[in-house]
């Protein structure tokens, strides 16, 4: 009998892991990688973090480490199709993999709205290397940027244009940037470091179209605003890359549905990462999170559970942001209907932010926190109730706090 072969459609972060997950987990067969793009699987966070284009790409491991893990990269070649029947990977030339078990970590793209000239030229997503080698080239060429859409991605490539010394516009839909995300105590904070450091900040407006001949000059928000424009930067979310795992006869519903383990409807398709659609323990509803720990945690627990060690990721939901050399950092979820405690003395320069929820610590996010953070993490984890006002105080010491907690909650009830 040939020995078994798995998968793995997409070299993501949550790809990798799960690779290297299945080696430590004693998968002995055959496994392969296979990526769209020509490079060897890259890190995704620092193409919008990055100021300087060289330092932007950077492998997740080295080369020579797949073949030390008998992983075989083939990259620079998209997947055709899944065929379960013969249980094939088809290769866009033609060319076929058997596969006992595939595993889709394709992540997602950058969402398009099919806003009027939104294909002249330099209207730039942030998604890929390419991507950001040619917004690179862009902002070499100076401004001014204009950014739609005030998440993540789009603030961070506001920070790095204005470290260019590029003037810059941002533009959101919401009241306020990263509204949905750090809630209306925090998301202020983050408004302000930006309008602190140049960036204009237009909220409450969308973008009626773009102008221009062959490449944008300017942007016509709704009201009719005109900003003008050298480059801009869209950013108003993803979409899920599940056209593979969908035309495979698996359940897709804003992501591939997957259970606990990462496994879907059909016996042999499993996802991962970006683009799977399952109930994190610690929010408890259904949904993706596009984080890059999160993906890697995830994928490290499906690729374990495709060995045979049934694993779950339980880990608090984690990501960081980097701006104007300052790192915002969050563990949790936050919900509108959280209290929100901000510890005393919160500027846009430092600040440390706590969510509650039926009393119970949820979530914590600080800019240029990292201790605090941490030691805040440890609370959460123990899911305990601390006191607002113990939460608030700047000398409260959150790791003495987390240490009584953790042994307030290794003591059985009576």
């Amino acid at each position: 009998m040939s020995e078994p072969h798995h998968v793995i459609v997409g070299g993501s972060i949550a790809g990798v892991s799960a690779a290297l997950a299945m080696r430590r987990h004693g998968f002995d067969g055959a496994l392969t990688v296979v990526d769209a793009e020509p490079l060897i699987p890259y890190e995704k966070p620092p193409l919008s973090k990055v100021a300087d284009p060289e330092r932007a790409v950077r492998p997740i491991l080295p080369e020579e480490r797949y073949r030390e893990h008998r992983i075989d990269l083939v990259v620079g070649l998209p997947v055709h199709r899944l065929d379960e029947v013969r249980r094939r990977v088809v290769l866009a030339d033609g060319g076929e993999l058997p596969a006992d078990r595939v595993l889709i970590t394709t992540g997602v793209s950058a969402r398009r709205l099919g806003t009027p000239g939104e294909r002249l030229a330099n209207i730039h997503t942030l998604r890929t290397a390419a991507d950001a080698r040619h917004l690179f080239a862009a902002l070499d060429r100076g401004g001014p940027l204009v950014v739609v859409g005030g998440g993540f991605i789009g603030l961070e490539a506001a920070a790095v244009a204005r470290t260019r010394g590029l003037d810059v516009t941002v533009v959101e839909a919401a009241e306020l940037p990263l509204l949905g995300a750090l809630g209306p105590a925090v998301a202020p904070l983050m408004t302000r470091l930006h309008r602190d450091n140049g960036v204009r900040v237009v909220s409450g407006r969308t973008v009626e179209r773009y102008v221009g001949r062959d490449t944008v000059e300017a942007v016509v928000l709704t009201g009719g605003e005109r900003l003008p424009a050298a480059a801009v930067v869209v950013g108003v979310g993803v979409v899920p890359n599940d056209r593979l795992a969908s035309a495979a006869g698996a359940t897709c519903e804003g992501g591939v549905v997957v259970d606990e383990h990462g496994r879907t409807d059909r016996p042999w398709l499993w996802a991962a990462g970006d683009v799977a659609s399952h109930i994190h323990p610690r929010t408890g509803v259904r949904g993706r999170i596009e984080h890059w720990d999160v993906a890697m945690r995830h994928g490290a627990a499906v690729g374990a559970s495709m060995a045979g060690s049934p694993t779950i990721n339980d880990a608090a939901p984690y990501f960081w942001s980097d701006q104007y050399g300052k790192s915002l950092q969050m563990y949790g979820r936050c919900r509108g209907s959280d209290q929100v405690v901000l510890r005393q003395g919160a500027t846009p320069e430092r600040f440390l932010a706590f969510w509650l929820r039926a009393g119970r610590l949820t979530a914590v996010a600080g800019l240029d926190e990292a201790k605090a953070v941490r030691a805040a993490r440890a609370i959460l984890d123990t899911d305990g109730a601390p006191a607002p006002e113990t939460l608030a105080d700047p000398s409260t010491d959150l790791r003495a706090l987390a240490r009584r907690m953790a042994r307030s909650a290794a003591v059985p009830s009576r």
